[in-house]
């Protein structure tokens, strides 16, 4: 499995394996809605998706699922990515030089929770005040930025929209600085 959002800082499946990991050809962008995790259908968040960039490469956590576990992790994994995601079959490279085939969860214009593009001011207002079943958008934006940050390989998108929400006065956990 590949992860590029939720997946590096919470996979919450059992896993042999997890290692740095890049993906060629794509980039990670917050242009998908959240209306069951992060949101609500009647205030939808903005969750990542990867978007096909030619001489793109996306950063992430490749984890090797075991034999028994792969059926079960596979269904959960379905059921969490429902709104819009679709599984596709990639070569990922690992930072240890191997690479290898994995699963990654990808969310196209095609589905309806596609919202596509938008200025990041747009896309940090939303996420701020966004707030689901799963937690806060922030804390999402937020546990991605430091994951990646963990890992070494910040992302330009996510530092730039968590830049433009603390630009908006929003503290952690989405509560409004104190001015």
């Amino acid at each position: 499995m590949f992860g590029y959002g939720s997946l590096v800082w919470r996979p919450a499946f059992p896993f042999v394996e997890q290692v740095p990991a890049s993906l060629d050809g794509f980039v990670r962008r917050f242009w998908q809605a959240s209306p069951d995790h992060r949101g609500t259908p009647e205030a939808p968040g903005r969750v990542v998706t990867l978007v096909a960039h030619a001489g793109g490469r996306v950063h992430g956590r490749a984890f090797r699922v075991g034999a028994a576990d792969v059926a079960g992790v596979l269904a959960a994994l379905d059921h969490r990515e429902k709104a819009g995601y679709d599984a596709l079959d990639v070569t990922l490279a690992l930072a240890d030089g191997r690479s290898v085939g994995a699963r990654v969860y990808v969310a196209t214009p095609a589905n309806p929770e596609f919202l596509g593009p938008a200025a990041p001011d747009v896309i940090a207002r939303q996420i701020a005040s966004s707030h689901g079943p799963s937690g806060s958008n922030l804390e999402y934006l937020e546990r991605l930025h430091d994951a990646l940050a963990e890992l070494g390989v910040p992302d330009p998108h996510v530092t730039e929209l968590l830049a433009a929400v603390r630009g908006l006065g929003v503290a952690s956990g989405g509560r409004r600085e104190s001015r």
